[in-house]
């Protein structure tokens, strides 16, 4: 059977940059080791296949794989699912501004999408499930040894150590500058004894640091998931998803609407920009969404 698919980069705006997504627009009748094998072929961080939604009234039910698993919500997907079916089925720059609804295994995901003229598309979704903080005792030094680096340079102003899920588990670790960050040489047997296991999946490392390269980075960052397949990921909307509820705790954000840029992929030369917004109430979050653009890169079929 020939299957479509297309090759988007996300949280990008241009071609060849953020991190590269396939989407396999024909998924109905793939079983799981079939969806497996697909991702293990394409070899990016996901690939996504689109499948007919149970509820009607929604877009498609998507299925997110990494070349070694599948993951229940992931936020490069979410974002480069929403604009290449609304591509497919609109067009590209077409100025129309959406609102979709893709059934994931978290639950179902609301997204926002724009296709403006002459501009990338963008598509923005709100958090299925708002982040929330699990206990966590930081070894600092094996930290630092798995990252290549000095206990020193664990931790900024009030940050420390935490892990934080969104739907999937991140440890997050704060360096404390950008130098830091970019002298970081992972050593995947390390992380092997000192990341927290989620049942028998450890969880990926998202590293951090106040500001970055882009003037309105926020937060600049690299993630490194073994468990995965994945060494080193360009853009992790999940990651940042999960991050939400660290920076509220760490940063004590005030009540009212909070607008954040992660830059993440700089150091593979695939730079992405991953934009969060948070809305807190009564010294709470409320509501957080992850947006960004993306690019087609590539189209072609499945003989499978």
């Amino acid at each position: 059977m020939a299957r479509n698919y297309a090759i988007y980069d996300v949280f990008t705006g241009t071609a060849l940059k953020g991190n590269p997504l396939a989407v396999v627009f024909d998924g109905e009748g793939l079983s799981d080791a079939a969806m497996q094998s697909i991702a293990r072929e394409m070899n990016l961080s996901e690939t996504v296949f689109c499948l007919p939604p149970e509820n009607p009234t929604h877009t498609a039910r998507l299925r997110i794989f990494t070349p070694a698993t599948e993951l229940p919500f992931a936020g490069h997907p979410t974002v480069g699912a929403a604009i290449a079916l609304a591509e497919r089925k609109y067009g590209a720059g077409t100025g129309l501004d959406l609102v979709k609804v893709l059934e994931e295994t978290v639950g179902p995901v609301r997204c926002a999408i724009r296709l403006g003229k002459g501009e990338p598309g963008f598509a923005e979704f709100d958090l299925p499930k708002l982040s929330a903080r699990s206990d966590y005792f930081a070894d600092t030094d094996g930290l630092a040894a798995m990252l290549g680096l000095a206990p020193r340079d664990i931790g900024f102003e009030n940050h420390r150590p935490s892990l934080w899920s969104a739907g999937v588990p991140f440890l997050f670790v704060p360096l404390h500058d950008l130098d830091a960050v970019q002298r970081i040489a992972f050593d995947r047997q390390i992380w092997a004894k000192v990341s927290p296991a989620d049942g028998l999946r450890r969880a990926p490392i998202y590293v951090y640091c106040r500001g970055g390269v882009h003037h309105q980075a926020s937060f600049h960052a690299r993630m490194f998931s073994p468990p995965m397949g994945i060494l080193e990921d360009p853009a992790t909307g999940g990651a940042v998803a999960a991050m939400s509820g660290l920076i509220h705790h760490f940063d004590a954000l005030n009540d009212g609407h909070h607008a954040l840029m992660i830059e993440q992929g700089v150091e593979m030369g695939r730079a992405s920009h991953i934009h969060l917004h948070m809305d807190v109430e009564g010294g709470k979050t409320v509501r957080a969404r992850i947006g960004g653009q993306a690019v087609p890169v590539a189209t072609g079929v499945l003989h499978l």
